[in-house]
């Protein structure tokens, strides 16, 4: 698969459970690090005191291989589908070329304050189109 962006995620000590690989969560966590350094590096998402948020409505993830501490792993993200208010980021997790699992996130984006859908403006939505995969 091919992906637009990639971010390296370091393992952290804390992600190995009791059976010595990296705990199924875990996986869900690099994947949101790394959507949301993308937001705030590149789509200019306010975090903090931005008018328009992104909640997570729907996520999934497949788990081919373990990964443990300590190991670095490769995000690749995309967008599959960007609507008014709305983006599914598609993801991909790797070790060298090992597929260790692959994934989405679906955001919604909403206004901090009364939590209703917001359309995605400047100077997000063209930095999301960047990530489409079939544009």
């Amino acid at each position: 698969m091919s992906y637009v962006h990639w971010q390296d995620v370091p393992t952290r000590w804390k992600d190995n459970d009791i059976y010595g690989h990296v705990n199924n969560a875990a996986y869900y966590s690099f994947m949101d690090t790394a959507i949301n350094t993308w937001l705030i590096e590149t789509g200019g998402l306010d975090i903090h005191n931005g008018k328009t948020i992104g909640l997570c409505v729907e996520s999934h993830c497949s788990y081919k291989a373990p990964a443990a501490f300590p190991e670095t792993i490769a995000v690749g993200l995309r967008v599959g589908h960007l609507g008014r208010s709305s983006v599914r980021y598609e993801l991909g997790l790797y070790r060298d070329d090992d597929l260790l699992a692959e994934g989405h996130f679906v955001h919604v984006f909403v206004d901090r304050e009364t939590r209703r859908p917001q359309e995605i403006t400047a100077p997000l939505r063209p930095a999301l189109e960047s990530l489409l995969i079939n544009p």
